[in-house]
């Protein structure tokens, strides 16, 4: 064996030796052992739910009438069931306004308050109340409200919206 080859072999293994003492040294010392994905809520913070449901059934909608004319919530409650959501009684709202709707959602229903968002094809006004702890969501028709999206208009919508995002004071709720 020549001198240049026994120098090769000895400088490989000293690289080889101290690669695997960094790596039992990293893997011991590791301060993140307690560190979780998504970690907890700040003081104060409410964990909010992003994930969209998987099927209409999970999602409690409650269809309220802000019209001036009335009878609107009816018909919405029965499209928003023909499409297979939970639909409680539809009501008469105290309050009438010149929009498309409202959507009042709490921390449980982030998500699914987006993707009903998306029926109006993102024109309702998204109204989130930190204290509201059921899993229903409010929709209140306004004056200008004409039909729900298609289904392919609600897909589109959902894609133009993206992602639903954190409201203020709230925190992402640890994946179930």
């Amino acid at each position: 064996m020549t001198h240049t080859r026994v120098r090769a072999y000895l400088v490989i293994g000293v690289l080889a030796a101290v690669a695997a003492v960094v790596a039992v040294l990293s893997v011991v010392r590791d301060s993140q052992a307690g560190a979780a994905a998504g970690g907890r809520c700040p003081a104060g913070a409410v964990p909010a739910d992003l994930t969209f449901p998987d099927v209409p059934e999970q999602v409690t909608l409650r269809v309220l009438d802000g019209t001036r004319a009335g009878g609107v919530a009816r018909r919405v409650s029965a499209d928003f069931r023909g499409r297979g959501f939970r639909v409680q009684p539809a009501s008469r709202s105290r309050t009438r306004f010149d929009q498309v709707a409202i959507i009042q959602y709490g921390p449980k229903t982030v998500g699914a308050a987006q993707w009903i968002r998306a029926f109006f094809l993102g024109q309702a006004t998204m109204e989130f109340n930190a204290k509201r702890g059921t899993e229903a969501i409010d929709v209140v028709i306004g004056d200008r409200f004409r039909q729900l999206a298609t289904f392919t208009e609600v897909n589109q919508s959902l894609a133009q919206l993206s992602e639903p995002t954190l409201p203020p004071g709230t925190c992402a709720a640890p994946a179930s």
